[in-house]
């Protein structure tokens, strides 16, 4: 079954959609609106929705982009994960997926807090795993650079770990609380981590019962090679950038190869790429959304929006001219670079060509017209092993998803693809994933002892 989850974003995926007619008049930190967004998906019974989130407001050093916004951007907006809390208490079955930086925060905070939202929505919590790609952040946490690359996926690594063994601290039955003999909870039902190692040291236990599913499912969006690697050592949700099917394709044969190395079924992980979806009732409905978008965009906003994919400003090179050399490592969001380079290369793109190209699809892969046009794309993708489903970006709010609940989803339907009631359980139930027993720690068991 096709899995399929969209993000937690207000202003729409597309630079311009919050400038459409049909977008919501106001976004800024409008809870309404987040709500309506996650009742609406949940209509749709999309597995996740899923929020961003970053430490700084970026941009501010480009007055182009600054002034235009993007979603990727952000500069004023929720904690993710406390109005992922708050939309657990107006959905029922939604997963709730949200991003973390491990290099700007500490494994025990991070477990509670995650821990708390798996019990507050009954199990539906997820974590995408990153170790933060913009250097600017760093200057927010005592930095004054960011972080070299290695060093911040080996901690990162160092960072899971020690969030499954805190997750691993109580037994499922811990806490009995039983009245007559006045025994709360069982203390042959507890373990401490006591882990001490190149980065971290956290004693443990935590103070958060056994998760309802045992850990929240973990995801990740690294492409760099080290991020393949994290990834396959952890995630179960693996995000992916693809222009072609092909070069998605070799992505999912990649990671999925790296998961089998590590010792892991390749069948409890989901990989999905990101789609950008434009359609309607009509093939031209779907042209004309894309074209009144493109016409929102000025050309100096469409190349700062290119130059901060490629990580490069390109406003000094002529727009009608080629794209310069991308092949250079820069810190973040390389999977992008690496992609857009492909694809120009290939394809002989100037400037202008790669912006309106890259722009309409926040990045991701355009799918384009009447419902049953997108819906064989989604499922040549599907059926093709380039994906396991995918992470759709809606242009416009709230129009773009009604579109995709209203129209794609019978049609994901009707062809079997796609589930037509949520599952029983939490999200790794809906999610198709098995539950991670608890690991024993031979070293953790509570001794009690007396203080001197």
């Amino acid at each position: 079954m096709m899995n399929l989850m969209t993000g937690v974003f207000p202003i729409g995926a597309h630079l311009a959609g919050w400038r459409h007619p049909d977008s919501w008049p106001l976004t800024n930190m409008r809870l309404d609106v987040f709500i309506e967004m996650a009742k609406l998906a949940e209509r749709g019974k999309f597995d996740m929705l899923f929020l961003a989130d970053g430490n700084a407001v970026r941009a501010m050093d480009d007055p182009i982009m600054f002034v235009a916004n993007t979603n990727t951007d952000r500069p004023s907006t929720y904690d993710p994960l406390m109005i992922l809390a708050v939309l657990a208490q107006h959905t029922t079955h939604i997963g709730l997926f949200c991003t973390a930086v491990t290099t700007f925060d500490q494994p025990y905070l991070l477990a509670r807090r995650f821990g708390s939202l798996d019990h507050l929505s009954n199990g539906r919590a997820c974590w995408n795993v990153v170790t933060g790609n913009y250097e600017g952040d760093a200057l927010n946490f005592g930095h004054t650079e960011h972080v070299p690359k290695d060093e911040r996926y080996e901690r990162a690594d160092e960072f899971v770990t020690i969030c499954k063994g805190l997750w691993d601290s109580w037994a499922e039955d811990a806490f009995i609380e039983d009245k007559a003999s006045g025994r709360f909870l069982d203390p042959a039902k507890v373990q401490r981590l006591n882990h001490v190692g190149k980065h971290y040291t956290v004693q443990g236990p935590l103070n958060v019962a056994r998760l309802p599913q045992g850990y929240p499912v973990l995801a990740s969006a690294g492409q760099s090679e080290a991020g393949r690697e994290l990834a396959a050592r952890h995630a179960e949700v693996i995000f992916s950038v693809a222009l072609t099917k092909a070069e998605a394709q070799a992505f999912y044969q990649d990671q999925k190869a790296r998961v089998v190395r590590h010792g892991r079924n390749p069948d409890h992980v989901r990989i999905m790429p990101g789609i950008s979806v434009y359609t309607g009732t009509s093939e031209a409905e779907a042209d004309e959304l894309y074209a009144e978008l493109q016409e929102l965009i000025p050309s100096n906003v469409g190349v700062a929006s290119l130059s901060k994919f490629c990580r490069m400003d390109l406003s000094g090179f002529p727009i009608d001219g080629p794209l310069p050399d991308l092949s250079e490592e820069v810190v973040g969001m390389m999977s992008y670079r690496k992609s857009i380079d492909q694809i120009a290369t290939q394809q002989n793109l100037t400037i202008r060509q790669m912006y309106k190209l890259i722009v309409p699809s926040a990045g991701h892969v355009t799918f384009k017209g009447t419902v049953d046009q997108v819906v064989d794309q989604m499922e040549d993708w599907y059926r093709s092993k380039a994906a396991d489903g995918f992470n759709v970006s809606m242009p416009v709010l709230p129009r773009s998803l009604n579109t995709f609940v209203d129209l794609v989803i019978p049609e994901l339907q009707r062809r079997g693809l796609f589930r037509t009631e949520y599952p029983q359980g939490n999200l790794r139930n809906i999610l198709g994933l098995p539950t991670p027993e608890r690991q024993i720690n031979p070293n953790g068991a509570w001794q009690f002892h007396k203080p001197a």
